[in-house]
């Protein structure tokens, strides 16, 4: 099977973006003969005085002949004897930029045109600090026009060196540079006479020759959830599309934030099952049980992906509006969108030095650093290893269009900070001012709603004159945070109801060791009103024996 590699064009405005492709597909005999004969017709009423205008292949809109640029992006599909592609034509013009960075958040590789007449400019700065953003990490200068320059090797030099020295601060893996010259067909499809002091490859064959995979199937499994699907009360299947790693039947899952774990029952590919599946399949994977996960929410496996609902970011606005600290957005990440604060604008960043600028506000095209604060939390990852849920977007909440892209950078919260101050009035003193003794019932059951019982728990214990808080698990914190809010609670004299979910006896371990002589695991089967009749019965014979007034 043929390998993919999706990449993009970008540069300035008329630097010859779809001039090159429309070349490459033409010389590369990838066209269909009524393409091939539409193209020599509209060419002769082109601005090439007659000649073929290979542009005309990609510019499909009146708007972009007429004006004869780029206005939006343009995918093509073409195979040759050893690669598939997709392309995508971007635009050059600033105004936009937003269309550029849709056509870059998905290829792997760019390739960026400079005029050789011109040289290194703002647009050229801007699109390569977008394509860094956007994590491409492979790029292809193609130095266009060299014909215009008498192909002068000096010209191509001075270039090259220049994009050497505005690429240093990105971590790019492969950087390659080629003169041609898209109208003339100079080292398209093969090596130009013209350029025989350039001794690499023409670009289609740099390009069906380029590794740029990294295998996702080696990355920890890891699938937003895209859909809840329930046909009928005998199946209950969440769909999405895996992002990393691969899944089989009988592995145990970890859903995200709830963390709860179950093992797979079923994975449906379309409607045929499969054993296993792997990273770009879309899938709908069953449970042997019952867990609290809707769309937004990740299926994962080693449970390393982060949580948090404020960070820090780097994004690109993309608004005519101006951005301003306070301002409301939707933010989108993976597949949860949800409400959304600017809390910050820490700085801008100057598209032509990279260098950080204080900013009290952001316009159109510019990037710079922000906060973020959330109406809940999110599951996230870095970019680098996680694309989906690394990158975000921000949605207008008025127009629903979309204002900006962005990768998360750092979480800002993080409930490790929670620390316990010791003072004169003890815990003892608490519980003895509210008449009972601090406990943390840590509630497992497998086959009831935790929290469910947990309230029906709660309201039975308030009813008899009992102080207690209920600590809702579904942000997503890990055992040891959870169990650090339990003996704050604890601290200050109150019972506090954690529904765990399904943890392990490792985990209760963890739990039982921070919270100590407080801690009481309760296992139920019964249903709800029953069990929670039995645990109010178990907490006050506790109570009782520890010789705490009730």
């Amino acid at each position: 099977m043929k390998s993919l590699l999706k990449f993009i064009t970008c540069g300035s405005v008329d630097d010859g973006k779809s001039t090159l492709i429309g070349h490459m597909l033409y010389e590369a005999k990838l066209l269909f003969a009524d393409q091939e004969r539409a193209l020599e017709l509209d060419s002769r009423l082109g601005s090439r005085g007659g000649k073929i205008d290979y542009s005309l292949l990609l510019d499909g809109l009146i708007a972009e002949r007429e004006q004869g640029i780029t206005i939006d992006v343009a995918y093509r599909y073409f195979t040759t004897d050893h690669r598939s592609f997709i392309v995508a034509d971007t635009p050059g013009h600033e105004e936009y930029t937003r269309n550029m960075a849709v056509g870059a958040s998905f290829a792997d590789l760019a390739v960026i045109l400079v005029d050789a007449t011109k040289g290194i400019i703002t647009q050229t700065k801007r699109h390569t600090r977008i394509c860094a953003l956007m994590g491409i990490k492979h790029l292809v200068l193609a130095v266009n026009k060299m014909d215009l320059v008498d192909f002068d090797t000096v010209k191509f030099a001075e270039i090259k060196e220049e994009f050497s020295r505005i690429t240093t601060e990105f971590r790019f893996e492969s950087i390659q540079v080629i003169p041609v010259s898209a109208t003339e067909g100079d080292n398209i499809t093969a090596k130009s006479p013209n350029t025989p002091w350039y001794k690499g490859l023409a670009l289609l064959p740099y390009l069906e020759s380029v590794d740029v995979h990294t295998s996702d199937d080696v990355k920890p499994f890891m699938m937003p959830i895209q859909r809840v699907c329930r046909p009928d009360h005998t199946f209950r299947g969440f769909q999405g599309q895996i992002e990393a790693g691969r899944i089989a039947v009988g592995d145990e899952l970890i859903t995200l934030p709830s963390r709860e774990k179950a093992k797979v029952k079923r994975i449906l590919v379309t409607d045929q099952d499969r054993n296993s599946a792997h990273a770009g399949q879309p899938v709908t994977i069953q449970l042997d049980r019952e867990v609290d996960v809707s769309r937004g929410c990740v299926f994962t496996k080693d449970n390393q992906l982060k949580e948090a609902d404020s960070f820090s970011a780097t994004i690109l606005w993309m608004d005519d509006s101006v951005l301003t600290p306070g301002k409301d957005v939707l933010v989108k990440v993976g597949t949860k969108v949800l409400p959304g604060t600017v809390t910050a604008i820490n700085y801008k960043i100057d598209v032509n030095t990279g260098n950080t600028v204080t900013a009290d506000h952001v316009v159109k095209n510019e990037m710079a650093k922000c906060e973020f604060s959330l109406s809940d939390g999110i599951v996230f990852d870095s970019f680098e290893k996680n694309k989906s849920i690394g990158g975000f977007i921000l949605i207008d909440r008025v127009t629903n269009m979309t204002s900006a892209c962005g990768v998360i950078d750092e979480a800002l919260q993080s409930s490790d900070n929670v620390v316990r101050i010791d003072t004169e009035i003890t815990r003892d003193a608490r519980a003895q001012q509210k008449g009972q003794q601090p406990l943390t019932l840590w509630l497992t059951s497998s086959v009831l709603d935790n929290l469910a019982l947990a309230k029906e728990i709660e309201k039975r214990l308030v009813a008899r004159g009992y102080h207690t808080m209920l600590i809702d698990n579904r942000s997503g914190e890990s055992v040891q945070q959870i169990a650090a809010y339990a003996t704050l609670l604890n601290d200050a004299g109150l019972i506090a109801l954690v529904p765990a979910g399904s943890t392990n006896d490792n985990e209760q371990a963890i739990a039982h060791d921070i919270i100590g002589q407080a801690f009481l695991p309760i296992e139920v089967a019964a249903s709800i009103e029953e069990a929670a009749q039995d645990v109010v019965k178990r907490v006050v014979k506790t109570l009782i024996q520890d010789s705490y007034s009730i």
